[in-house]
């Protein structure tokens, strides 16, 4: 049985596998960016999005992408936008560049596709309802792209048009490309789906954007347990498209937006959104790379549980300073309270002393008339916590302290809370969470908090405003709640 050839990923230096039509540097029709446009086209994950601010030539990169397999008889790609009018404009650049780039390339108004002399062929169209993926039931493409993924309001249609995806050659692979912006009706799925699991620019494994858990093949499939296909997040710059960057025009109208609006567009923020608790937050301050905490800096945990809903674990570094770096996370669901114990106990193995844990104060009742409580069964297991301030006005006090850990330190030039970019769950929790419309000073307790909870613990338990308070012989605060002897604290 002959081996079936290995399908080779596309390098940026390979544009097509066909001869092209060669270009000298004075007529070069389109030369990508360097930087994230060029990684974009270069990229060999099955899912990219590439995105951030507005004037990142994105809608370029997306028109190129599909040109390097024009020159394979076997190629069929589908390139997307929400609506007809949006369309319109992608077809017009294309009519613009392609005919120049591909000698003998034709474009059917009526079918709405371009045809290459090797027979590959690219068609444009637009999906507005989402029903109106039954119009490719039955068809099969190599390569589809959706312009301006957030145009679309739920996942569906991007998660139905996957099942459309597959090659009758194999030295075709197959991929699915977006474009975005941040905002728009479809923000949150998209950021889930691609920019909450791993830090900026970085592969990782495809995971389901409800559970978040790796997408991967089931029980007695030959590939079993190994994860499906990878995605990654290509974030872009007005700065890296230097063909808008250099008059400054487009930069000043995108100053001149409201700041929610801005963020988005200028500095392609995915965590700010309007009415959003912890607008300051900013993955480029307050997310750092992990790095090996030092045995002697005080460690503690905090800890929210729930079996129904979640339970957040957050592990607590303090520098000398009185930085408070968030090192590690824990976050899962259905689980019992002793076996949280023994999860968070596995986790610290190695990790030293971990000086005290802050527990929500109510695990402490009593279920019933008999057993112990929850934090008891805990203790039992050797994991031991104090209750949580669960005071009046503790909740805002905790969310006010947040606030002012998340500032830049004067005198360090730095935030006083920062996260490692492990802790993937509680990056995009935070910046996601909401006021409350009837007491705009707490958050909305409706939304996903219980990494907050556990942070707002943690916070609480060690209140210092000022590097001023940092004491080095280890004293405690005065601020802060002495521990508990009934639990060795």
């Amino acid at each position: 049985m002959k081996k079936k050839e290995q399908v080779q990923e596309p390098n940026i230096q390979e544009v097509a596998d066909v001869e092209a039509v060669p270009v000298s540097e004075q007529n070069i029709v389109f030369k990508p960016n360097v930087g994230p446009q060029t990684d974009f086209l270069a990229a060999g994950e099955r899912e990219v999005l590439y995105g951030g601010s507005a004037g990142g030539g994105k809608s370029y990169a997306m028109l190129a992408d599909p040109l390097r397999y024009m020159g394979h008889p076997s190629f069929s790609g589908l390139l997307l936008r929400h609506t007809t009018e949006e369309l319109r404009e992608l077809i017009y650049k294309s009519k613009e560049i392609y005919p120049q780039i591909w000698k003998g390339i034709k474009w059917s108004e009526r079918k709405m596709q371009w045809e290459a002399p090797s027979g590959a062929r690219l068609w444009m169209s637009y999906l507005d309802r989402e029903d109106d993926v039954l119009r490719y039931q039955g068809l099969a493409f190599s390569w589809i792209g959706f312009d301006e993924l957030t145009q679309w309001a739920s996942p569906y249609a991007w998660n139905y048009m996957r099942s459309r995806l597959r090659s009758v050659a194999s030295d075709l692979p197959v991929y699915m490309r977006a474009t975005t912006n941040p905002g728009g009706p479809g923000h949150q799925w998209v950021k889930k789906m691609f920019i909450d699991p791993a830090p900026y620019g970085r592969q990782f494994d495809a995971t389901d954007i409800e559970s978040g858990n790796i997408l991967s093949y089931p029980k007695g499939h030959t590939k079993a347990g190994q994860p499906l296909f990878k995605r990654r997040f290509i974030p872009a710059r007005l700065s890296d498209n230097p063909y808008l960057a250099e008059t400054g025009d487009y930069e000043t109208m995108l100053l001149s937006l409201p700041e929610h609006q801005r963020k988005q567009l200028l500095e392609g923020d995915w965590d700010i959104k309007e009415g959003a608790a912890f607008s300051e937050f900013d993955r480029n301050i307050h997310v750092i790379e992990p790095f090996s905490i030092p045995r002697n800096w005080v460690k503690f945990r905090a800890c929210d549980y729930g079996y129904g809903s979640y339970s957040g674990v957050l592990w607590f570094a303090v520098s000398p300073d009185e930085q408070i770096i968030i090192y590690r996370e824990l976050y899962c669901s259905k689980v019992l309270a002793a076996d949280l114990a023994d999860m968070i106990l596995d986790a610290e193995a190695d990790d030293g002393n971990i000086k005290y844990g802050v527990l929500d104060s109510s695990l402490w009742h009593k279920r019933g008339d008999t057993g112990p409580s929850l934090a008891e069964q805990m203790t039992m297991r050797g994991c031991r916590f104090r209750p949580s301030d669960r005071s009046k006005g503790s909740r805002v006090s905790g969310k006010n302290e947040i606030h002012r850990r998340l500032q830049v330190d004067e005198f360090t030039e730095e935030p006083r809370l920062v996260f490692f970019n492990s802790c993937t769950n509680t990056i995009s929790q935070l910046p996601a969470l909401p006021l409350d419309k009837k007491n705009p000073e707490d958050v909305d307790t409706r939304s996903e908090d219980h990494l907050y909870d556990a942070l707002r613990y943690g916070i609480m338990s060690r209140p210092r405003f000022s590097i001023f308070d940092y004491d080095p012989m280890g004293r405690p605060s005065s601020s802060m709640p002495m521990a508990d002897s009934t639990f060795g604290y």
